[in-house]
């Protein structure tokens, strides 16, 4: 087993390594052309200005957007708060009241009951046992005073897709506003936010093997154009919605990541889809079952589940030579079970029996194969310490 380096990283979903095509893109913007994208009297600041402009035509146009609609900021979790808060807050004239969902990542929920603090209604859709919206719940929960629906796109745990072209065109027949947290889905599935009637996006960079710290939020210019407040203050960068000095070698790194994952989709799905088909037809012949849609889901992600076995117990087991997780990195820390699995009817037990392995473009074949072994033979292991 020479040619692996262990352990085997397989939790792409909490992060990815950065490209190293993209860590050259980067590097002049830390050393040589090192200036602040705001300082537009010398060629310093005029460099890393245009740099940032590329960047932003760039991750536009991968999307369907105009490079104006693009807003820089720390990451989706930013990205999130922003557009849930800025967008409620900017139409309370309208109304108070937030649409999502019960599996949607803790920035939305946590952003959701901070709204609800400061007087928001805020109604949390159910999904079903696949990890999927009822569009019939969706249209009948909207009222007279509903601003904005919010809604992931491809979730972080089970890696179930939504129909986020049927909840864009739902929520424009009622003159509501879309928004929905892609950190997953970027780089991973055809996106483009006009034709998908979405409103505003969260992105992250480090999903996709860009830097972290650096994410953007798509908002809508083409009329009717989107209007939001800022939530952070300071120097009006960014058309005054988030202010604060840029990064600009982060910038730069996303624009390559991003310009990469989508010249390589194609090809890397192909390859995600018969490692994670492989996994599940190995786990399955010893009673593994799959968490999440069949079908309708990232090709990278697999989330199962065997019962009566502990997730803890796998990843203990198999540290060494894999990384693997047990749900999202963001609440890892906890010990209640994952909130996605819950809500679709699963036991506590049963989410506590859940791993989550997340292939990358970095993994191989023979890798591939390890992992399947090494996850088969603990279960073997454990079965006997049971005995």
């Amino acid at each position: 087993m020479s040619e692996i380096k262990f352990p085997i990283y397989l939790d792409s979903h909490a992060t990815t390594p950065v490209d190293s095509r993209v860590f050259e893109e980067m590097k002049p913007y830390f050393t040589e052309n090192f200036g602040n994208a705001s300082s537009l009297d010398h060629s310093f600041g005029y460099d890393a200005s245009i740099a940032v402009q590329q960047a932003r035509e760039s991750i536009a146009k991968s999307i369907g957007a105009n490079r104006d609609e693009i807003i820089f900021t720390s990451g989706a979790t930013e990205s999130d708060n922003l557009a849930l808060i800025g967008v409620m807050e900017r139409n309370k004239s309208k109304g108070n009241h937030l649409i999502t969902c019960i599996t949607e990542h803790h920035a939305i929920l946590d952003t959701a009951k901070h709204l609800e603090k400061i007087g928001c209604k805020v109604t949390y859709l159910s999904v079903d046992e696949y990890g999927l919206i009822d569009l019939d719940e969706l249209r009948n929960s909207i009222t007279d005073e509903t601003v904005l629906i919010s809604i992931m796109f491809a979730n972080n745990e089970i890696g179930t897709i939504q129909n986020i072209q049927e909840i864009g065109k739902i929520a424009h027949e009622y003159d509501v506003l879309f928004h929905t947290d892609a950190a997953q889905a970027l780089g991973h599935v055809p996106i483009d936010v006009k034709q998908m009637n979405i409103d505003l996006m969260s992105m992250s960079s480090h999903k996709i093997y860009g830097p972290k710290g650096i994410g953007a939020l798509y908002i809508r210019s083409i009329l009717p154009r989107v209007k939001i407040n800022s939530i952070v203050y300071g120097g009006g960068q960014e058309r005054n919605i988030r202010s604060g000095t840029l990064n600009v070698p982060g910038i730069v790194g996303f624009a390559k990541a991003v310009e990469i994952a989508i010249d390589e989709m194609e090809a890397e799905n192909k390859k995600y889809k018969k490692w994670t088909g492989t996994m599940l037809e190995k786990f399955s012949a010893v009673g593994g079952k799959l968490n999440g849609h069949l079908s309708n889901r990232l090709s990278h992600n697999l989330n199962i589940r065997f019962d009566g076995v502990q997730s803890k117990s796998i990843i203990n087991t198999v540290s060494k030579k894999l990384a693997i997780s047990a749900g999202s990195a963001c609440t890892s820390d906890l010990v209640e079970p994952s909130h996605v699995l819950l809500a679709l009817g699963l036991s506590e037990d049963q989410a506590h029996n859940s791993i989550r392995i997340g292939c990358n473009r970095f993994n191989t074949d023979v890798e591939i194969d390890f992992a399947i072994n090494e996850i088969l033979n603990a279960l073997e292991s454990i079965a006997k310490i049971r005995i």
